[in-house]
């Protein structure tokens, strides 16, 4: 029986059926060497639209109109007057908020569930960095400088910051790449994925029907290796935040040098979810799935990296295992679907890739691989997959796959799952199931990663900064961290004598 799927948004069949434009000074303009990417759903491999190819020079027009709205337009607007603007857009997007889960589901096929819940985080998102706007503040110091000595600081805005957006959750990880920036001065270039670039280009729409002024966010389109980089290595950009992988991020780091801008990267990880055996069982059970399977996997803090205390090893593993088997895949138009698709054909055959190198190494596939069922083999599907009997050697449990892939590892003590879960060189997140609240403080302490979550998982809010230890990051986004990360603090001294 074929499913029965949500008609598609009035809005957003309205705004899907042109040819999308980038949004440069406030024109919606095409890449000026004509060239356009088709942009196509991950549910059945249809194109939607296209959109277009930016090259360096259309990034370069970008930065300059944002150059000059910063020190134009934008610079003359006060505190309470971005604060009110920043809260207009919170207002449009949640108005807008069904338009905006359609075009995500559309463009990454994940379910209307969670891209409608991605669509109220991003206009809290807005909310609260528009009650930053008039909060800015600096300090007074006493000086032990002879005579009379008036010492302090004050927080100012950068300039133009750079974002690069990933296709995992394309709106909400645009947002907080625009937010910050905006509430305390800065101007915007921002890059999304080459491969979902739907939603925030609707958001430049409201975006002017808020009333920014031109340049104050510009939306350039294209991939990576073209526009990312012309955008990471752009000495006119004073800041580049990223979300995406490791290996992008060093590239990122290269490139900022030019002009040593600052940096902000949110990467790749192995994230540990520690069972212990006196965790309450139904719970745990629920955490361990979402923690990996939320999103189709498709998520740096993915729990990928499953440790299970050995006396409750074998029955937790093949319970989760007959739990996922029963999440439904499809369209995230169907609203029976749990899992949708993944982004695309070359990354189904990387996940998919993975799980044939772990049963090679020695590990047992419980259940998953590809999804087989005909309405799903237009499109880029791959079950919740478990596997068994994993040693922290194997490349399952080292590297990231970026899909819905669990590696189950058994421990025996809390000393050795600690060690466990730190070998990695990776640090975004963790998880701990467990009763006992004290093991649970000691363990998340010892855990060397940014995010911990004690009995529940994917858990994030625009106030708590999120970012990663080691090779997943540098620097936080949210919270008052993107305050720090998005303003430069300078220090006036005046001599009163």
């Amino acid at each position: 029986m074929m499913p029965t799927l949500v008609s598609l948004n009035p809005k957003a069949a309205q705004f899907t059926s042109k040819s999308l434009k980038m949004l440069i000074g406030g024109q919606w303009v095409d890449a000026i060497s004509g060239k356009r990417r088709e942009i196509r759903n991950p549910a059945d491999g249809t194109v939607i639209t296209t959109a277009p190819d930016a090259g360096r020079e259309d990034v370069n027009q970008a930065v300059i109109q944002a150059r000059k709205a910063f020190e134009g337009s934008w610079s003359k607007v006060k505190p309470n007057e971005r604060a009110k603007l920043i809260l207009k857009l919170a207002d449009l997007i949640e108005e807008n908020a069904e338009e905006f889960a359609h075009l995500d589901t559309l463009d990454y096929g994940q379910p209307l569930t969670l891209t409608s819940n991605f669509a109220a985080a991003a206009a809290d998102n807005f909310r609260y960095y528009a009650g930053w706007a008039t909060k800015i503040t600096g300090e007074t110091h006493t000086s032990s400088v002879p005579g009379e000595i008036f010492n302090y600081t004050r927080r100012e805005p950068l300039g133009v910051c750079g974002g690069i957006v990933p296709w995992n959750a394309p709106l909400m990880n645009a947002v907080m790449k625009i937010s910050a920036p905006l509430a305390v001065g800065n101007t915007v270039v921002i890059k999304p994925s080459e491969e979902t670039p739907i939603s925030l280009l609707r958001l430049g729409e409201l975006i002017q029907e808020a009333g920014f002024p031109d340049g104050v966010v510009n939306i350039v389109t294209g991939d990576g290796p073209t526009a990312g980089d012309a955008l990471a290595s752009h000495p006119d950009v004073d800041k580049i935040a990223f979300t995406g992988s490791t290996a992008v991020g060093r590239k990122i780091i290269e490139n900022s040098a030019v002009n040593i801008k600052k940096v902000t990267l949110e990467l790749g990880g192995k994230s540990a979810h520690v069972i212990f055996s006196d965790a309450d069982y139904e719970t745990a059970l629920k955490n361990a799935a979402n923690a990996v399977f939320w999103n189709s996997g498709q998520v740096c803090f993915a729990g990928s990296r499953l440790f299970v205390e050995r006396g409750i090893y074998d029955n937790f593993v093949s319970d989760l295992a007959e739990y996922a088997s029963k999440y439904k895949l499809g369209n995230g138009f169907d609203e029976t679907t749990v899992i949708g698709p993944l982004i695309s054909a070359k990354q189904q055959e990387r996940v998919l890739h993975y799980m044939d190198i772990g049963q090679r190494e020695g590990a047992e596939m419980l259940t998953g691989g590809k999804a087989l069922e005909s309405e799903l083999q237009n499109g880029y599907f791959v079950k919740p997959t478990v596997m068994a009997n994993v040693n922290s050697d194997m490349t399952i449990a080292r590297e990231e796959i970026f899909g819905p892939v669990v590696s189950a590892i058994p421990f025996d003590s809390e000393e050795e799952v600690i060690r466990l879960a730190n070998q990695t060189e990776y640090g975004l997140g963790g998880g701990i199931c467990t009763t006992n609240l004290k093991k649970a403080h000691k363990v998340a302490h010892a855990m060397k990663t940014g995010n911990v979550w004690i009995n529940t998982y994917n858990i994030t809010e625009p106030n708590s900064p999120f970012g990663g230890y080691k090779q997943s990051g540098l620097g936080r986004e949210n919270g008052a961290a993107s305050i720090d990360a998005y303003t430069e603090v300078k220090n006036v001294w005046v001599d009163l004598n």
